[in-house]
């Protein structure tokens, strides 16, 4: 079977602001999400979320709480959080903007 490559430009695709303090660019391909997501200070995660994340923290510093444990992510570091409930996260507090490169189910 031959692969087909798929490729596009992160800059010829919009900011979406779906809450104050957060931004993300959004492309699906082949049943993959690919995501451009920036955290900004001001942004409060409302609810606890139980889909599989992962990806890669391009700039900046931030807290993840998954079910109750604190994780900081700094540039640089790999994230992957297995959904479901037992792995439930929500974004805790933004230490200074941060973007990262997130890859999800569609």
């Amino acid at each position: 079977m031959d692969a087909v490559a798929v490729s596009f430009a992160w800059d010829a695709i919009a900011w979406e602001t779906p809450a104050p303090g957060l931004r993300a660019k959004t492309v699906v391909r082949g049943g993959k999400k690919l995501r451009l997501v920036e955290f900004g200070p001001e942004f409060v995660e409302p609810e606890w979320c139980t889909r599989a994340h992962a990806g890669l923290v391009l700039e900046g510093e931030m807290e993840l709480d998954v079910d109750g444990r604190v994780v900081r992510l700094r540039a640089g570091d790999a994230l992957m959080v297995p959904g479901g409930e037992g792995h439930r996260h929500k974004h805790h507090a933004t230490i200074a903007t941060t973007r990262l490169f997130l890859v999800e189910e569609a």
